[in-house]
């Protein structure tokens, strides 16, 4: 098996038995810190449309090719010292960028909540994974908003950074992270971000591309375990994975929708103001807080067998 595939399952493997560590500082919040040092820099003053666009894409450049940069000095030092330290840094390295625990853990606590017909919590909960108002939430809204949450993120935090890493090792996999936080933090179409932040919410629609259409080929694979709907899955997928104002988001809430048998999507609220979204599915039933540890599930089976996959695929081709 090819060397850098079995660094990534000694990864995912310390992702689903550990987590992200507590009292480890995440490369995330770094990279965090310098968007925001940037963009406190540019924003705030008065500035052409051109000016900020040509900002923010320099931003996103520096971002993102200096976070690949780091990474792939730190493991040249480490393997320089010795080839047992650039592994180790290699694997958690890997390791940090994948986010399947987290997103389990978080979503978890919101089905908990419910669990215990505990509304506010559940909300509260909600709103750390969520951009989304939830203060008026019931707790149908909370488990379709919590079910497309993992679904989306099955393919941001876990395929995505899996796929890169395949293609790039650790460096290209950042590089990948780099990319996602920068929509995370200014892609937004407000008019804070509009302008400032169109390079970043673009070029993330670019990287997702690919990394979308395969967690819902491979969410759809997973469907076929009992308890799921296969046929609901490729039939939703084919006739709703466009009903999403983002080009990929709609293709694993589409797949997860239909396996699960629940209407998503709709209206939302964001900062007290009305998005109008069409829904993704049909509702077969009535969302159940059951639902939330059943994408969960189907978020975990889609990740090995893409794993499995691409395993299978490496081998073809070094035989070929």
């Amino acid at each position: 098996m090819n060397p850098e595939l079995i660094l990534i399952y000694i990864a995912f493997m310390m992702d689903f038995l550990l987590g992200d560590p507590q009292r480890l500082y995440h490369p995330v919040m770094a990279i965090g810190w310098f968007i925001k040092m940037f963009e406190n820099t540019i924003l705030g003053k008065t500035r052409t449309r051109k000016f900020l666009r040509t900002s923010g894409f320099f931003l996103w450049v520096i971002t993102v090719s200096g976070t690949f940069l780091i990474v792939f000095l730190v493991l040249l030092l480490g393997n320089l010292i010795h080839p047992v330290l650039g592994t180790t840094l290699t694997i958690i390295l890997l390791w940090l960028g994948i986010a399947a625990n987290s997103l389990k853990k978080e979503s978890s606590k919101v089905m908990v909540s419910l669990l215990r017909e505990d509304i506010p919590k559940a909300r509260e909960s909600l709103s750390y994974i969520v951009g989304r108002d939830t203060l008026d939430m019931d707790s149908h809204s909370i488990i379709k908003a919590t079910v497309e949450t993992v679904a989306e993120n099955t393919s941001d935090g876990v395929i995505a950074p899996v796929f890169y890493a395949l293609l790039g090792g650790a460096p290209l996999l950042w590089a990948y992270k780099a990319v996602n936080t920068l929509d995370s933090m200014v892609g937004y179409k407000n008019n804070k971000y509009a302008d400032f932040g169109y390079y970043s919410a673009k070029l993330d629609d670019v990287f997702n591309y690919i990394p979308a259409r395969i967690t819902a080929l491979f969410m759809m694979l997973a469907s076929l375990l009992p308890g799921y709907s296969f046929k609901g899955s490729a039939k939703v997928w084919r006739e709703d994975c466009r009903n999403h104002k983002s080009p990929n988001a709609g293709h694993p809430e589409a797949a997860a929708s239909g396996a699960l048998g629940i209407e998503l999507g709709g209206d939302s609220s964001y900062l007290g103001v009305i998005s109008i979204k069409p829904s993704i599915g049909l509702s077969l039933k009535n969302p159940e807080a059951k639902d939330i540890k059943k994408v969960n599930t189907l978020m975990y089976l889609s990740s090995i067998l893409f794993l499995i996959g691409s395993s299978v695929a490496t081998y073809y081709f070094e035989r070929r």
